[in-house]
């Protein structure tokens, strides 16, 4: 297998939406991807009426304020004219994190060595989740090695999981992990309440804060969007999100 083939493999999305957020990825993956970025995830929820949020980087890693209104702003006029939705909704474009998805063979190379949970479909031996210590994936990207603590006599610690039935994958958030994320130059942790309301950053501060409000000027009316509600976790998690509420009227579009 060539290098070239290798790689376009190794960047390929292995984790696909379904419904509305497979018709959302369609419309927005192309255009994303000529900004210089990757699609990581969408994903649609029931925070505020509809929210469809949507993880993207740069080939990195990465992903700053910045970044995010850009991308922002390119995409809310193909989602306008598309209307994949069909209904109003939040839009939401974040990074995807210190405790980020996996969803490529290159994500999984780029994290060997630490902590991941691992769903697969269909199951493997009849087991469809395992969490453990990831290895290198194989040359070819069929398989990742997961090394399983703790496990039972009599069965395997180490498992080649098939990378064509990954159904959801995603780091688990240790101090480790944070150490490293930061020293890439990842998103940093926060430790604020995900229940409390946004703050009005203050106008003389000297860097942005982690998580910022963009709200598209054009015919859409936007409003200020909640911020959306996650469930506990075991550490601080903070990426980079710009939000904006999408009031809209498809007969405005004509």
């Amino acid at each position: 297998m060539s290098s070239e083939i290798e790689a376009d493999l190794s960047e390929k999305r292995l984790v696909r939406e379904a419904g509305v957020a497979a018709r959302v990825a369609q419309a927005i993956e192309g255009p994303i991807q000529g900004l210089g970025f990757r699609l990581v995830r969408v994903k649609m929820s029931n925070i505020n009426g509809c929210t469809v949020q949507i993880m993207a980087e740069r080939p990195d890693g990465t992903f700053t304020i910045d970044d995010c209104e850009a991308v922002s702003r390119a995409i809310s006029p193909i989602l306008d004219v598309d209307d994949p939705v069909g209904g109003a909704y939040n839009l939401e474009v974040s990074s995807p994190g210190i405790d980020r998805p996996l969803v490529r063979v290159s994500d999984f190379a780029r994290w060997v060595g630490y902590e991941a949970k691992v769903e697969l479909s269909p199951p493997l031996d009849g087991r469809k989740r395992f969490r453990g210590i990831l290895g290198a994936p194989d040359p070819a990207g069929l398989t990742v090695p997961i090394d399983l603590p703790d496990v039972k006599e009599g069965l395997p610690s180490r498992i080649d999981l098939p990378l064509k039935d990954l159904a959801e994958a995603h780091l688990v958030l240790t101090d480790e992990l944070i150490r490293e994320s930061l020293r890439r130059g990842g998103p940093a942790p926060g430790d604020e309440d995900d229940e409390a309301e946004d703050e009005a950053p203050a106008e003389d501060s000297a860097a942005p804060p982690a998580r910022s409000p963009f709200r598209p000027q054009g015919p859409k009316k936007a409003s200020p969007a909640a911020k959306p509600k996650h469930p506990a976790r075991a550490g601080p998690r903070k990426p980079v999100v710009t939000k904006a509420s999408r009031l809209k009227d498809r007969d405005s579009l004509h």
